[in-house]
């Protein structure tokens, strides 16, 4: 696979002294040291860090995720961001640096698969808006055609879609940050499904009910009749 010159994809070409430097670039750096934020991120950057590799958490969280954002560029610099969705877990952990998932047919505009031909820097968004959290993920993506063994282990099961491709991701860097401004929003499955149990529980209490009235009421005529 073609990388571009540092020059043309805006390569950072000092060496990195931590993850996050993918994202903080020298001139990022100056913008949080004059907006009072780099003493905070320095302190970050000299303890934890960024993270490199999956861990459970990240493991767990990528298993639920049913949708995600995948941001590339052309040789140019040019962004392109594109949705990509499928049952919770359609995103695979491959191995502890890698993450792969099939991509389906769809427009056939082939935008992503064009951009990661001339420039393989690749960014993954991905949201859980209902718990308000979310994960950002740098890294190279290559895209695998002919591989019906891979593609079999990646496609979801059951799931309506047809393949074409696979989409590998290596990552570099991620981070899981603050939950501000996420609106928070659920799934319309989860809500059915919460819905039909508190249905069903409505329904048994009222059975419930009904019964107990039902014994009062015969109670209550019993008493009456023995008075009389």
């Amino acid at each position: 696979m073609r990388r571009p010159d540092d020059a043309n994809s805006g390569r950072d070409s000092s060496a990195k002294t931590a993850p996050s430097d993918i994202a903080f670039t020298p001139t990022v750096k100056a913008i949080q040291e004059r907006r009072g934020s780099r003493a905070a991120y320095h302190k970050m950057e000299q303890a934890r860090g960024w993270h490199t590799a999956v861990t459970p958490e990240m493991a767990t969280f990528i298993k639920e995720r049913d949708s995600a954002y995948l941001a590339t560029a052309n040789a140019a610099g040019q962004p392109y961001v594109q949705h990509r969705g499928g049952p919770p877990g359609f995103i695979r952990v491959i191995d502890p640096r890698t993450l792969g998932f099939a991509d389906y047919v769809g427009n056939r505009q082939y935008i992503t698969t064009g951009n990661l031909a001339e420039n393989d820097r690749a960014f993954l968004s991905l949201m859980d808006y209902a718990h308000q959290r979310r994960v950002k993920i740098w890294g190279r993506a290559r895209v695998v055609e002919n591989d019906p063994e891979l593609m079999a282990t990646l496609m979801p099961a059951g799931y309506d879609a047809t393949p074409e491709q696979v989409i590998l991701f290596a990552i570099e860097a991620w981070d899981m940050n603050c939950h501000q401004h996420i609106p928070r929003m659920v799934n319309v499955a989860a809500v059915a499904a919460t819905i039909e149990q508190a249905e069903q529980r409505i329904a048994k209490l009222e059975a419930e009910n009904a019964r107990l009235r039902s014994e009062l009421e015969q109670i209550a005529r019993a008493a009456s009749h023995h008075v009389k």
